[in-house]
């Protein structure tokens, strides 16, 4: 999972747009992703999402990529170092 982070200015303008999409944790509001692409003038970002009837979907937003201000891997590996 990635955590996509936007600037202010970006959750401004789009506003009510992106609000169910987003997530709200102790470093701010962001996108969890499930995939991020970075190639271009956007940013493709794929999520998982519920219909109106509450059944799984796939949702895929673009953006522009001075939007982004931070991208961050969320995963857990397991322990890691010496014991």
């Amino acid at each position: 999972m990635v955590a996509v982070f936007l600037h202010e200015q970006a959750l401004e303008v789009l506003g009510a747009a992106i609000k169910p999409y987003l997530s709200d944790g102790p470093a701010g509001p962001h996108l969890l992703c499930r995939d991020v692409e970075t190639g271009g003038a956007l940013i493709e970002v794929s999520m998982e999402g519920r219909d109106k009837d509450g059944k799984p979907v796939e949702l895929e937003l673009m953006m522009p990529t001075g939007f982004i201000r931070l991208v961050v891997s969320v995963r857990s590996d397991g322990d890691f170092g010496f014991i």
